[in-house]
């Protein structure tokens, strides 16, 4: 009887245990995910070896497993994945666009980056790669460079937006379109020939702001490049468009799918 006794109770405790740890794996939070610069924008701060013809920067943005990046010249788009901590990159296509100076060689030491398949390391808001005899070290571009306000910032158009096509030139370079919305809603700018005066009502949205705009110009003529650029922004600035502002950059699209790319100034 006593033997019984023991033998019971000594399954008793094991089943006991067995409870435990199963609550207790149960109770367990699951692990946090691996840091990643997936979703993220990186500048870079420091680069030791080589350094970037121009002077750069470099800027590498992480979204849905594809890579933009740019050294200060062409901007080069592509497949990204992130084999444990080496970054590998295909189908790179860019921008062909020419550069002044010394700038025209970024995109080579960019290339040559990139196809090396450099190592790569997180931390925090810090993120350092290797590759091709070259460290850079970058931050996070939240971090280095707060979103600017909508309200009181010079916006410098350097790209359009069309339905199917992003267009960067020289002579978009060279014209310098521009805007500024003052805190009681006015707008002044320049549209590329024209000075522009109005109105931009702006509605904050979860994704970012709705800006309804109001817009008059002078009637001068400029040659037929100037005034087809002229043209484009104001087609972006007709009606209401979406707002997105990232740090120093504001993308604006409106529903018939054109739109400007914008810097602060």
């Amino acid at each position: 009887m006593s033997a019984n006794l023991i033998r019971f109770g000594a399954a008793l405790l094991l089943t006991l245990a067995a409870a435990t740890a199963c609550a207790n794996d149960d109770d367990a939070e699951p692990a946090d995910p691996p840091p990643t610069p997936m979703g993220h924008t990186y500048i870079s701060t420091e680069v030791e070896g080589t350094p970037i013809p121009g002077g750069g920067p470099l800027t590498l943005a992480f979204a849905d497993d594809r890579l933009s990046a740019s050294a200060g010249c062409n901007t080069h788009n592509g497949a990204v994945v992130l084999d444990g901590n080496t970054m590998k990159v295909s189908g790179l296509a860019s921008t062909l666009m020419a550069c002044p100076g010394d700038k025209m060689d970024a995109d080579q030491w960019l290339s040559d980056l990139l196809n090396a398949s450099p190592t790569w390391r997180l931390d925090d808001s810090r993120l350092t790669l290797e590759g091709n005899n070259t460290t850079v070290v970058m931050m996070d571009k939240r971090v280095l460079m707060p979103d600017r306000p909508l309200r009181g910032t010079p916006w410098v158009v350097n790209a359009l937006l069309t339905p199917d096509a992003q267009i960067h030139s020289q002579k978009i370079d060279e014209l310098q379109p521009s805007f500024t919305i003052a805190e009681d809603g006015t707008l002044t700018g320049f549209a590329g020939c024209n000075r522009m005066t109005g109105q931009a009502a702006i509605t904050e949205t979860p994704e970012g702001a709705d800006i309804t705009f109001a817009v008059a110009t002078t009637k001068m003529m400029c040659d037929p490049e100037t005034m087809e650029v002229e043209q484009a922004v104001l087609t972006a600035l007709d009606g209401t468009a979406q707002a997105t502002v990232d740090a120093d950059e504001l993308t604006l699209r409106n529903p018939n799918g054109h739109g400007l790319m914008l810097r602060a100034q």
